[in-house]
């Protein structure tokens, strides 16, 4: 039997990064960190950077999202709603070098940088909030979790999630990324050497192409009605790769809604293939 949990119920970023950035904000609050007359400054290419962006609007803050170059324009626009600035970089992904860079900025201009990256208070949200959360929802139908798959990206959530359950039960976990030379918005290859996935035990990394991706997005939409993430279709792809049997909890970090320029690219690549294989059928 499989589940999803569908992170998007989040209210600020309709994601699972509310999670994280809420724990941040007000970790750095009780300590003084934030005195109410800072800039907040970090690297984000998405949802990281709305959730700043929202909750900043909630508390009073300014902030100032530093994004790649390929981040959708609806990211841009979102996190600009919110009433934040934002530096469109010539990055093309945010790696070390990134974040040492938005580090330099922030110290440059006496700003906080909350750093998603190394921050705790990011792998504390998912080990005290979601983990224990999913716990409750699988007890009140009594289910134990069996296999649980997640996307890697900072690798907060499933370092929490993966650290709670096997203190507790026999989960295996499964940590999704994408293939080699692919990109897929909120999850990274451990090249990257995300901070907490190393110090936790993942049983198993599926690696997932765009491509596959978007076919689990399209796979959920066509037969759920449910309209997920890049990152989710990984998960739901590599579900399907691996084929797992037991209480299995797919991790859904986002909604699909933000994503529409990587849809339409998507979507025409595959009615060229349509069209091509269409003509060479007439040719012969």
């Amino acid at each position: 039997m499989s589940f999803a949990k569908l992170e998007f119920f989040n209210p600020f970023s309709r994601s699972i990064k509310d999670r994280a950035v809420y724990n941040m904000l007000i970790k750095a609050l009780r300590s003084g960190e934030i005195d109410g007359t800072n800039v907040l400054y970090e690297a984000t290419s998405g949802n990281v950077g709305i959730s700043i962006a929202a909750l900043s609007a909630v508390f009073g803050l300014k902030f100032r999202a530093y994004i790649p170059k390929p981040t959708p324009k609806t990211t841009e626009l979102l996190i600009k709603v919110f009433g934040a600035e934002v530096v469109r970089t010539n990055f093309d992904t945010i790696d070390k070098k990134f974040v040492e860079f938005v580090k330099l900025e922030a110290r440059r201009d006496k700003a906080l940088n909350l750093n998603q990256f190394e921050n705790d208070a990011n792998f504390e949200a998912h080990y005290y909030g979601t983990a224990r959360e999913l716990e409750e929802q699988l007890r009140s139908i009594d289910k134990i979790p069996e296999i649980i798959i997640a996307g890697i990206g900072t690798s907060g959530h499933i370092a929490g999630i993966s650290k709670y359950f096997k203190e507790r039960y026999e989960t295996k976990i499964i940590g999704v990324v994408p293939a080699k030379g692919e990109t897929i918005p909120g999850i990274k290859r451990l090249e990257t050497r995300p901070k907490w996935f190393f110090k936790v035990e993942v049983d198993e990394v599926v690696e997932v192409t765009a491509r596959e991706a978007f076919e689990g997005i399209l796979k959920v939409a066509r037969s759920d009605g449910l309209l997920i993430g890049m990152s989710s279709g990984a998960v739901v792809k590599a579900y399907e790769k691996v084929r797992p049997e037991g209480t299995t909890v797919l991790i859904f970090p986002d909604d699909g809604f933000k994503y529409g320029e990587i849809f339409e690219m998507l979507l025409g690549e595959a009615q060229g293939k349509i069209s091509s294989r269409t003509s060479q059928l007439q040719g012969s």
